[in-house]
């Protein structure tokens, strides 16, 4: 495969040599040939490769093509942002690609360009923060930019992403403070703004991001209304899994059916009557969380399954310190 992917590479630095098409075509071929290897790659060599290209029809556009060169550069932050890796040597590069093509897309380009180089450079901002390398505040601005252009309209898978994003940026800022709810409250609001614009049958994919997500927010959320904040909770995860199937989207799937796991351990069998206990919803919590188990560990994914093999270690003590039938009936019995 490598030596198959080093040919294309080299037969497309060969075509950019061509001295019967002008510098500026050149670098638009190479462009094209490095958005086909980015479009589906096979292998991290296959970006690599894609950057190698954009790098090298830099060098051949004239400086004066200014637009072209921030096309260039904008889509050589796509491939730097997708290659996988330790560290974070390729988003910081991937960051000062569209921090260098965004000034040229504002003055000459489409507001599409600029809005799409805007929410990408937020999404790269935003993994750099996780990894301390970054301002969360600073990927929050970059979404905002993105939503002038990409607004509930006219773009509403967009502008679904977007505000999913803004969420778990909200979500991802902490403080000690009444700070903290305001940010959980933001991003509920977000994630329901971007369900207001998707539905299940046009737009099955961010439909079950957003609910998926929205149930996560609604579950952890500082709240005074918990149990009303899990119950919704739940109504979003079963929604995400009218999409997210076992046999369709495994791992969407299995991350789902955790999630509401969780939610389900931490709600009473009977809301009037919490006194009761919930065997109930722990057993069924356990059932979920054996099936995200086995899902995660036939899929190739160790950590997560021992997350959840730790989970269902926590209910079956939890179930162990639950009071007998006898025990709810005397406790509650009126004398």
């Amino acid at each position: 495969m490598f030596d198959r992917l080093s040919e294309e590479t080299r037969a497309a630095l060969t075509a950019a040599d061509d001295v019967e098409a002008g510098p500026a075509e050149r670098a638009e071929m190479l462009m094209e040939i490095a958005m086909g290897l980015q479009h589906r790659p096979r292998s991290p060599d296959h970006l690599q490769s894609a950057v190698a290209l954009y790098d090298k029809a830099l060098t051949i556009s004239p400086e004066s093509a200014r637009l072209l060169r921030a096309r260039i550069t904008a889509r050589k932050g796509t491939a730097l942002q997708a290659i996988p890796g330790e560290g974070t040597v390729w988003l910081e590069r991937a960051r000062d690609a569209f921090e260098e093509a965004i000034p040229a897309l504002m003055d000459l380009g489409q507001p599409e360009e600029l809005a799409e180089a805007e929410m990408n450079l937020g999404v790269v901002v935003q993994n750099l923060a996780g990894a301390g390398h970054g301002r969360m505040t600073d990927a929050i601005a970059a979404y905002q930019r993105a939503l002038r252009t990409f607004d509930r309209e006219r773009y509403p898978q967009e502008f679904a992403i977007l505000q999913n994003n803004l969420a778990t940026a909200f979500l991802s800022i902490r403080f000690a403070d009444e700070r903290s709810k305001m940010c959980e409250a933001l991003a509920v609001l977000a994630f329901e703004q971007g369900l207001k614009v998707v539905n299940l049958i046009d737009h099955p994919s961010e439909y079950a991001m957003l609910q998926n997500n929205l149930g996560n927010a609604l579950q952890y959320a500082s709240s005074s209304h918990s149990v009303e904040n899990s119950l919704r909770a739940l109504d979003a995860y079963d929604e995400a899994l009218k999409v997210r199937r076992r046999e369709t989207t495994p791992l969407e799937y299995a991350n789902t059916i955790a999630n509401k796991a969780n939610c389900l351990a931490n709600l009473p069998d009977e809301l009037e009557h919490p006194e009761r206990g919930n065997f109930a919803n722990l057993a069924q919590a356990k059932r979920c969380y054996l099936e995200a188990q086995q899902i995660f560990m036939t899929h190739g994914e160790p950590d997560r399954a021992r997350i959840v093999a730790e989970a269902v270690m926590q209910i079956e003590r939890e179930i162990l310190t639950l009071p007998t039938p006898n025990e709810i009936s005397a406790r509650t019995k009126v004398h």
